[in-house]
């Protein structure tokens, strides 16, 4: 386990701000009028519409991050009409809030070394991907969105998104934004890979603003992956997205639990990330003993193999203390009843356990990516989590973690910024102003 580590690389932080540019307006984009007619835009008279984009290769990361920001902007102050453009179908089961709908594409899969192929229709990955890229080009074409946020991925998979990007060059009238997480990789890979999919040439001609959900006091994208001059003028940290009860959906507020019988005293809470890749953490939570009168409540995800779900549920079966569940819409519900928390590392369970300043002990996936890692690092070594790196991983180290002692924890947001949701919605009326202007012009 890992505490207050020293990061490898010092991020700097800002002075003045968050922001690089306060107005994240340089750039190609930026410097000339739209083609499109005035006329065919009633300024804002009809509520703004957004399209937020990802691409959902594996695990539901990003469709969870762009459903957290589409309840944001569709509630009070914008009211947005927000259309989800996900790859991640589980989505299209959930209970969205008034305002925002969903575009579900056909499911793409990323395996454990980093290849796509397709999920559940028997098509090569190139025709897969025209038909990606097809849909998404027309769900823009009829929504006519004042503003595109994509998720993390320039060009979206396998380049689906250069006939749309194109498109809206072309027909102007659209404010196109790339959203990052807070780490993408580790240094080496992201410079290899943008630089193969010539990334930067895209960013920096078709995109107005790149916004960083993070704090460059934990990771300076900036710094770290060389960045272009032309980049970081567009770039702005928005801080980490808060989580809270106002960030669920309406209809389960009466049912926190929705039918989960929670432990009678303390719980663990073992979450897994989207299951693919997560069934040693679930076995070591499963194994390990747990101080008396704590339960543990296992959330395997969907995409965790049958057969280890089917083991879990066999274990489970013999241990009254212990339970296991496959799939929960709105895991922060779950997350606020825990005592303690062993987790994945991803951007958004992170965000939550620091929200809800939650104990907890992180195992980062390290491949295909070192995202979680480097975030795992980070964080602990500001002393806001416990880590450990998955070789180390065993029922006894649980057990161990589970029993020590609890240790105070500080609140992320006395170190970090901590309110990137209600900066995004001004970040975003900015947007939307000088759309209108652009237009007019």
């Amino acid at each position: 386990m890992t505490k207050n580590k020293i990061p490898g690389q010092q991020a700097q932080s800002l002075t003045g701000g968050m922001t690089r540019n306060a107005t994240a307006e340089s750039g190609d984009r930026a410097g000339h009028a739209r083609a499109r007619p005035a006329m065919e835009r009633v300024s804002h008279a009809r509520p703004p519409r957004i399209v937020l984009y990802s691409h959902d290769t594996m695990g539901l990361g990003h469709a969870r991050r762009n459903l957290t920001i589409a309840r944001a902007l569709a509630g009070p102050g914008l009211r947005a009409n927000v259309l989800l453009v996900t790859g991640a179908n589980l989505v299209a089961g959930l209970s969205l809030p008034p305002g925002v709908d969903c575009l579900t594409l056909p499911a793409i899969h990323k395996d454990i070394d980093g290849g796509y192929r397709s999920r559940n229709l028997d098509l090569p990955l190139g025709e897969l991907t025209a038909l990606r890229s097809g849909s998404i080009r027309g769900a823009l074409e009829a929504f006519d969105p004042d503003v595109l946020i994509v998720d993390n991925v320039p060009r979206g998979a396998n380049g689906e998104l250069d006939e749309a990007l194109r498109f809206l060059e072309g027909r102007g009238g659209t404010r196109c934004i790339l959203g990052l997480r807070d780490v993408l990789d580790s240094p080496e890979t992201v410079v290899a890979e943008w630089r193969r999919r010539d990334n930067a040439a895209w960013v920096e001609r078709y995109y107005d603003a790149v916004w960083v959900y993070g704090d460059p006091r934990v990771f300076d994208p900036v710094q770290e992956y060389g960045l272009s001059e032309r980049i970081a003028a567009k770039l702005c940290f928005t801080g980490y997205l808060e989580r809270n009860l106002d960030n669920l959906s309406a209809s389960g507020c009466g049912a926190p639990h929705a039918g989960v019988e929670l432990p009678l005293g303390e719980m663990l809470l073992c979450m897994a990330g989207g299951g693919q890749d997560g069934a040693a953490l679930a076995r070591a939570v499963a194994e390990a003993t747990l101080p008396e009168g704590m339960g543990a409540l296992i959330l395997t995800g969907p995409f965790m193999p049958a057969n280890m779900k089917q083991k879990l549920a066999a274990h489970a079966a013999n241990r009254p203390q212990l339970q296991v569940l496959e799939y929960h819409p709105e895991p922060l519900r779950l997350l606020m009843h825990a005592d303690a928390v062993v987790s994945m590392g991803g951007y958004n369970t992170v965000s939550e356990i620091l929200s809800l300043q939650k104990r907890a002990l992180i195992v980062p996936r390290i491949l295909p990516r070192r995202e979680q890692l480097i975030r795992a690092e980070r964080l602990a070594a500001l002393g806001l989590l416990d880590m450990a790196l998955p070789e180390k991983l065993t029922p006894a180290l649980i057990s161990r973690w589970v029993g020590e002692p609890a240790h105070p924890l500080p609140r992320a947001s006395e170190l970090i910024s901590f309110n990137g949701l209600s900066r995004l919605q001004r970040l975003l009326q900015e947007q939307l102003r000088v759309q209108d202007l652009t237009v007019a012009s």
